[in-house]
């Protein structure tokens, strides 16, 4: 059983609504099927109906880490269609998911974080993400899950943060990739335009980060990508890949240690 909330977010990173939740896994009788029920406690403190959802398959949209980090969501992007997906990680006592979505139009139209703990637990939330615990010299790992199932790919990461005034540089080492890349910092939003489209990273309370572009590109690879600070020195990132004609392409687990 997992207490905790779910917290609708602007594109901006401001509150619009938050609501109390209790959310309970458990298998069917059978062991079949297993059954998710989500309760919802409004703020006048009367409970909603629960919803209950029975799950006897994955779909193909989903893939899951050994270490239960996973993301569902829209296999293809298309103009004028909803669009988005579902990234959660799991640490001891406390789940973090988190949901960007994008409207018809195809610009980033909200964002919901869901921060829970195992119920009757102690673990405390982690503090709001901030810049400083960004800035320095990450070492990782990259594990990669392709759509089509081929066997997964493992590669070295090194990414080197730096705050250069109101700027943020980065320079980041994949496998053989060398990328550099730099954005304005304003309070707590990171905006990089020095690509073929504006992405935006927003840092969030417990510790996450949501990183996607403010508006999808036509005819263009992008990706949009979940982060969590699961200690000052450890953090998780899930990135979700899309190729130039919108099709889903991976899912990859970056786990990184700052030395």
């Amino acid at each position: 059983m997992w207490a905790g909330s779910f917290t609708r977010l602007g594109t901006s990173g401001q509150v619009e609504s938050d609501t109390p939740t209790l959310v309970s896994l458990v298998p069917t009788t059978d062991r079949s099927t297993m059954q998710q029920t989500v309760q919802r406690f409004p703020s006048n403190g009367a409970a909603e109906s629960a919803q209950t959802f029975e799950y006897s398959s994955l779909s193909r949209s989903v893939l899951f880490f050994e270490n239960g980090a996973f993301s569902q969501g829209s296999m293809q992007y298309g103009p004028f269609s909803q669009f988005g997906a579902e990234f959660g990680f799991i640490e001891g006592d406390r789940r973090l998911r988190l949901v960007p979505l994008f409207n018809t139009e195809s610009h980033l139209d909200s964002i919901t974080l869901i921060r829970e703990q195992r119920q009757g637990s102690q673990a405390a939330e982690r503090p709001p993400l901030t810049v400083d615990q960004l800035v320095g010299l990450w070492r990782g790992e990259a594990i990669t899950l392709y759509a089509d199932l081929r066997s997964p790919t493992t590669c070295r990461t090194t990414l080197t943060i730096q705050r250069e005034g109101d700027r943020l540089v980065q320079s980041l080492l994949w496998s053989d990739r060398y990328i550099t890349s730099e954005a304005s910092i304003d309070g707590a939003t990171l905006t990089f335009k020095q690509g073929a489209y504006a992405i935006q990273l927003l840092m969030l309370p417990d510790g996450a980060s949501c990183n996607t572009p403010l508006t999808i590109p036509n005819r263009r690879s992008f990706f949009l990508e979940a982060g969590w600070l699961v200690r000052p020195d450890l953090r998780q990132r899930l990135i979700r890949s899309y190729d130039d004609r919108g099709t889903w392409l991976s899912l990859t687990l970056v786990t990184e240690w700052k030395t």
